[in-house]
């Protein structure tokens, strides 16, 4: 653990690897303070890209029906032995000795989340399950590792994501104006800092899909050779077909009010199957599925400011993977008029790297014996301190 009195800058690393399970974010960071005194600066960042093999065996895992005890430990293994090694990849090109760094926050593979109690054996039973066996990175780099964070917000009654809004209240706060940021990962979600409020005023929750339906159509539209719409340029080529967002959009994870979280049960293979079979009752052709889906994921984000939030953004800072999409971007600032839509690297930012300095941030929290939550967007009962120790 840090002293609180100890404001000495440190090389930290955090890792993660959303639920599009393209492969594992590795940001390199120079870290110092705790809480609002936090100082973060990026040195590195690199992306372990997943093998198609590792890929396909997550998204099964992660489909919830397949997989026992020997997949989940060998998965287990095999995630934090990937870990360690974009731990390593980033530290080779910042020219780092990997003994220098300090600690490593890593938030794991997502590989099933349940945020809402079922039925189970007679109880009624919520959870989520983060792999990547921390061990093998602390034997890797010699020094501490934080991870496993998600569980201990819902031990609080909150749903464990997400949990990037209380990084980004310490990194983006803006007095005189009210800053949302929009993550654009596989699913999509919203943070809101109101201007002149503290940590007590932020929310944030999932907005629905990001790019995991686009990515599923654009896995279709190439015969796998493709593992998203690169660019947005097949969306721009196609048409959206009111129809079929008319039916996207009677989704009614969209009339959930907040605190709220969703992600491949909810969005995965079932969900794009049902839309491949409304297109086709459509007559609806596989790139105008695909314009399609890319608007329902604007249109998400548009009904999320308009409906839920109590202090519409003057500003909507987008970042993941969907930054990079411009017939993303396009679609969500015809859905956001009169708020300024741009992205991280307009800010001289990094879009790729932002989850994975976050876990770094939140990581640091741990070690400070700081509350690292914003129970506001989880809907916690109380904020507490994420993240197991491993030394």
């Amino acid at each position: 653990m840090f002293n609180l009195n100890n404001d000495t800058k440190k090389l930290a690393i955090g890792l993660m690897s959303g639920t599009s399970a393209d492969g594992i974010d590795a940001a390199l960071v120079e870290i110092s303070g705790c809480s609002t005194t936090t100082k973060v600066r990026q040195l590195a960042f690199v992306t372990l890209p997943f093998t198609d093999a590792v890929r396909n065996r997550i998204l099964r895992v992660a489909a919830g029906d397949f997989g026992g005890s020997k997949e989940l430990c060998l998965l287990n293994f095999l995630m934090g032995r990937l870990s360690a090694d974009a731990c390593l990849a980033v530290c080779a090109q910042a020219g780092v000795d990997p003994h220098s760094i300090a600690f490593v926050g890593s938030h794991g593979q997502t590989v099933y989340h349940a945020p809402t109690a079922e039925e189970y054996c007679g109880y009624n039973v919520n959870g989520t399950l983060q792999i990547g066996e921390a061990s093998l990175i602390c034997e890797a780099l010699g020094c501490t590792v934080v991870s496993d964070f998600r569980v201990r917000d819902m031990a609080a009654g909150g749903l464990g994501a997400p949990l990037v809004p209380y990084t980004e209240f310490l990194l983006y706060q803006d007095q005189e104006r009210t800053v949302a940021l929009q993550n654009i990962g596989g699913i999509g979600n919203i943070t809101v800092l109101p201007k002149g409020m503290g940590l007590e005023g932020v929310f944030a929750f999932d907005t629905g899909p990001g790019n995991m339906v686009i990515d599923a159509l654009a896995a279709r539209l190439t015969s796998g050779k493709a593992r998203y719409d690169a660019g947005g340029k097949t969306a721009a080529s196609a048409n959206v077909n009111a129809d079929l967002l008319r039916w996207m959009l009677q989704d009614d994870y969209l009339q959930t009010p907040p605190p709220k979280t969703t992600g491949r049960e909810r969005y995965g293979a079932a969900y794009v199957e049902a839309l491949m079979q409304q297109a086709a009752a459509l007559a609806v052709s596989l790139p105008d599925t695909l314009a399609t889906a890319t608007r329902f994921t604007a249109e998400c984000i548009g009904a999320a400011v308009r409906d839920f939030c109590p202090m519409r953004p003057d500003r909507l800072i987008v970042g993941g993977g969907g930054s990079m999409n411009p017939t993303l971007l396009a679609h969500i600032a015809d859905c956001l008029p009169g708020c300024e839509v741009l992205t991280n690297e307009q800010l001289g930012l990094d879009s790729n790297a932002k989850e994975a300095v976050a876990f770094a941030v939140l990581a640091n929290e741990t070690l400070y014996g700081q509350c690292n939550t914003a129970p506001g967007a989880t809907g916690a009962a109380h904020p507490v301190v994420m993240g197991k120790i491993s030394q």
